[in-house]
């Protein structure tokens, strides 16, 4: 191999070192002719060839690490974790840095080598290149990077070592950039004989100021932009895990948004989240796995990566099995030329992770459960708005497949929210999919549907077609969607008042007979009534037993669900119970007549007998006597219910242990005291 001896460092040494282990010759003439050229300038000339007459395996691809992003990078750096370690252990000559993708590795790699020289040379060498054939410029290159080898063990410890004295004698230095695994760092070091250097990501936090700094340079005008931001800035901005390249791009869209006005982190994460939805969808719409990975994650996340995992293949099986059903599926099914299950080159779900923008969470002693999320918690509400107006067709899919979700309550709740963010998307028109959904023959589809209703209902442009179908389901013949209007009564479910709720379950309430089908329905309505008195202020709980009062005197079904509610009501809550009945002349008269009853009804009474013994256990280890108790007694005894007859004999004739007897004796007095009411019918 012949080079020219006469070379200094400057602009032309980049092109030199790029083109060194290229098979060609370069030529720079000045004012001479050259092929009949003419060029102008100093003179050098260049011949490379293959090096120890090794056959050619085509060229080897390397360049110059660009002046303006060098400049960038360096100015923009934040040290991560161990940068001081690592430049000691870099001036070995030949170092691997390990760590994992899209944390800053390569801007860590370029730092390090330009690290102590105002204008440092670096070349930037794919991985591709065969370093055993390999070889350094002689001189005016100070270091380079190589991205990303294939096969690392590829390499020997003697490959290396034969590149030691000429990188030595020029002055430079070579990094080897991986991809962390376990254990990888020991074993290599073991292998190569080279100090193997392990990357830590920087502090998002540090990494934004630094950002923030170079887009907006007036102190006080920063000071300014991070107080409008809020106490949130660094819960959901910036979380620890958020890798720099994401801080970076938070401290621009502060910038940006703060040339304007004030921004507050939420009109941040807005902004922020609608880029990177718009890019990811873009990204995986010709990838039917990370498509259906982006959904999947848009509906989980937060949860176990298993869920999503799982939730992704049963949307990809869907598209595949249901060819004719849904046109707009073609995207989302296996097509030559694309990556299939089983391919030989499968990507890892670490891969799948970088590419829709997310990050799994890694917990001590779990795998298939670290929750798998999106780095701004905002960006899956944005990816449904991308979908709903770009993707329409894929719309009937997606509640296909959501209405098969797991009777989990939480992947309930997030499906039900999916479907009703795409109704708010779609302004209500994907509403016309909600009755199909709810009739689906699946545990948890009618509360899906219910989620949908009741979050719709807090949306202005949806509010009157969730209101519409609510009003008709209520009415409707069918158990599923009646079972679906008692669900999205719930208090965490929407946004009704007490009012307004218990006025939807009157209206299923009235609907109700001995058929089969409505059993299920009696079921979710006792269950909703007793979330709403739990969690009700003492005006609603008013409001709820007083309409069991009127469904106690009114026979048939309803008469059976106020017996069979109010005892787990009352037995909740013994204190607010008694209070009430001391405070409130018309409640006590209510849990009266709510106690005989259940305890009339053969089905209820043991719970309500209970309910009474948990009562009296209390009071008699009080110390003073409980007004509310003696007065809901005292009350039923005036009301003489066979059933409250029955628990006072009962309590009589039970153990000297058992609670309340004395307080029974007494009352038992006063009815026997009493004579019968004549019968003047």
């Amino acid at each position: 191999m012949v080079r020219s001896k006469v070379l200094q460092a400057g602009d032309l040494n980049a092109l030199v070192a790029a083109l060194a282990s290229e098979q060609r010759m370069v030529v720079v003439a000045p004012n001479g002719t050259v092929n009949t050229g003419l060029v102008t300038g100093d003179q050098r000339q260049v011949v490379a060839t293959s090096t120890s007459g090794g056959s050619a395996t085509g060229p080897m691809r390397q360049g110059p690490v660009r002046a303006k992003d060098l400049k960038s990078a360096r100015r923009r750096f934040v040290p991560p974790p161990g940068f001081e370690n690592a430049l000691t252990a870099l001036d070995s000559g030949i170092s691997v840095l390990v760590g994992e993708p899209g944390t800053g590795r390569e801007t860590h790699g370029v730092n390090l080598l330009a690290h102590g020289r105002e204008e440092p040379v670096l070349v930037q060498v794919d991985g591709a290149v065969d370093l055993s054939r390999w070889e350094p410029w002689p001189q005016g290159v100070h270091g380079y990077l190589v991205m990303e080898p294939p096969d690392p063990f590829a390499l020997r410890a003697w490959d290396l070592s034969r590149l030691e004295a000429p990188l030595a004698k020029a002055g430079a230095r070579l990094l080897i950039v991986l991809a962390d695994a376990s254990g990888l760092a020991t074993t290599l070091e073991d292998h190569l004989g080279t100090p193997v250097l392990r990357h830590l990501p920087p502090d998002p936090r540090k990494v934004f100021t630094a950002h923030l700094a170079e887009f907006c340079p007036d102190k006080d005008m920063r000071a300014q932009l991070l107080r409008s931001l809020g106490p949130r800035l660094f819960d959901e901005l910036l979380r620890a895990e958020l890798p720099p390249r994401y801080a970076a791009q938070a401290a621009g869209a502060v910038a940006r948004l703060g040339a304007s006005a004030a921004p507050s982190c939420a009109t941040v994460l807005h902004a922020l989240a609608h880029a990177e939805s718009m890019e990811l969808v873009a990204r995986a719409q010709e990838d039917p796995e990370l498509l259906a990975h982006l959904v999947s994650l848009s509906v989980y996340d937060g949860l176990d990566r298993g869920v999503v995992v799982e939730q992704a293949a049963e949307l990809l099986a869907l598209a595949n099995a249901g060819r004719e059903q849904w046109p707009g599926a073609q995207r989302l099914r296996n097509q030559g030329g694309r990556q299939q299950v089983g391919a030989a080159r499968q990507r890892t779900l670490p891969e799948i992770l970088r590419a829709i923008g997310a990050h799994r969470g890694q917990q001590p002693g779990r795998d298939a459960t670290d929750p798998v999320s999106f780095f701004w918690p905002t960006v899956g509400d944005a990816v449904w708005e991308v979908l709903c107006r770009d993707h329409t067709d894929l719309l009937p899919l997606f509640h296909t497949w959501l209405a098969g979700t797991g009777s989990e309550p939480v992947h309930v709740a997030r499906a039900g929210k999916a479907i009703a963010a795409m109704a708010v998307a779609t302004g209500g028109r994907t509403l016309r999919f909600l009755r199909h959904l709810a009739l689906v023959p699946w545990p948890s589809a009618a509360e899906m549907a219910a989620w949908c209703l009741g979050a719709t209902a807090r949306d202005p442009a949806t509010a009157a077609k969730a209101e519409d179908l609510l009003e008709q389901w209520s009415v409707a013949p069918e158990a599923a969607l009646r079972k679906a209007v008692a669900y999205a009564c719930r208090s965490d479910h929407g946004h009704f008042t007490s009012g307004q709720a218990l006025r939807l379950l009157h209206q299923l309430v009235e609907t109700l007979t001995d058929d089969a089908g409505d059993v299920s329905v009696v079921a979710v309505v006792a269950e909703v009534l007793m979330e709403r008195f739990m969690v009700g202020d003492s005006r609603a709980r008013g409001a709820v037993l007083a309409r069991m009062w009127g469904w106690a005197g009114s026979g048939g079904v309803p008469s059976v669900l106020a017996a069979r509610a109010f005892p787990a009501m009352a037995g909740t809550d013994l204190s607010w119970c008694g209070s009430q009945i001391v405070a409130d002349a018309e409640t006590a008269a209510c849990m009266v007549h709510l106690t005989g009853h259940a305890l009339n009804e053969a089905t209820t009474y043991a719970f309500m007998r209970e309910v009474l013994l948990t009562w009296c256990c209390g009071a008699d280890d009080a110390a003073q006597p409980d007004p509310g108790l003696e007065e809901l007694l005292k009350g039923l005894t005036q009301a003489r219910e066979p059933g409250f007859l029955r628990w006072l004999l009962a309590v009589e004739r039970g153990p000297d242990s058992m609670p309340g007897k004395v307080l029974a004796e007494r009352l038992l007095t006063v009815w026997r005291s009493k004579p019968l009411a004549s019968n003047t019918d």
